[in-house]
């Protein structure tokens, strides 16, 4: 159990995911721009979304990232509305790829090196349903390599991983202030004490799959 000085701590620094609205505003291109004769999709839910582009659009191949919803039952969500945790969506973010360059089963590497993998209804200082972890899979073959992930996995930890696997239906994008938060806020106190630690371990973790500097 936390001590009462740590959860004072905790209040100080970290501002929940998607509660410090920005006004800024930028002309980031739409998934539509992006062909699909080279490039796939992938969608993931982890925690934060701000947390989950950063570092899916560190990684070599990888195009483009944008943060919305998914996995919910109904239309238009919005961060509000998803926040309440009654819609049933959860932070997600699109992956675009190239999939000459990195293969979804890399992109499911990334996914489960970049997360705490057994924690359950939310990722470090953000919990509810709407910071749950799931894989999206689009076909069987994409949730085969899920499967034999998570099964591995499974006997590693020695206890069920958070993860849930669902197929994929409807990818909201969320609101533009949202889309590259990280880079438009870089001292924001939540993307400085938990956006940029998880992205470091990330990196130290998986320095062969990166970007050069220069592209990212």
């Amino acid at each position: 159990m936390k001590s009462f000085y740590s959860l004072i701590l905790l209040s100080i620094l970290f501002v929940s995911c998607g509660k410090a609205q920005n006004s800024q505003t930028t002309s980031k291109l739409t998934s539509e721009s992006f062909s699909n004769d080279t490039y796939e999709r992938a969608y993931f839910a982890s925690g934060c979304f701000w947390c989950v582009e950063t570092i899916y659009e560190s990684v070599s191949g990888v195009k483009e990232v944008f943060s919305g919803y998914s996995g919910g039952h109904t239309k238009n969500p919005t961060y509000e509305s998803s926040n309440t945790g009654r819609t049933g969506h959860a932070e997600a973010v699109e992956v675009i790829y190239d999939p000459k360059v990195v293969s979804f089963k890399t992109l499911i590497d990334v996914y489960f090196g970049s997360q705490n993998v057994t924690q359950q209804n939310g990722q470090g200082p953000d919990i509810g349903s709407q910071y749950r972890s799931i894989i999206f899979y689009q076909n069987e073959d994409q949730k085969a390599i899920i499967d034999t992930k998570m099964e591995a996995l499974s006997k590693e930890y020695n206890k069920p991983l958070a993860a849930e696997v669902m197929a994929f239906d409807k990818f909201w994008m969320g609101e533009e202030y949202h889309q590259d938060y990280k880079v438009k806020n870089p001292n924001n106190p939540y993307i400085r004490n938990v956006s940029v630690p998880r992205y470091t371990r990330f990196k130290v973790r998986f320095p062969e799959l990166l970007k050069p500097k220069s592209e990212r």
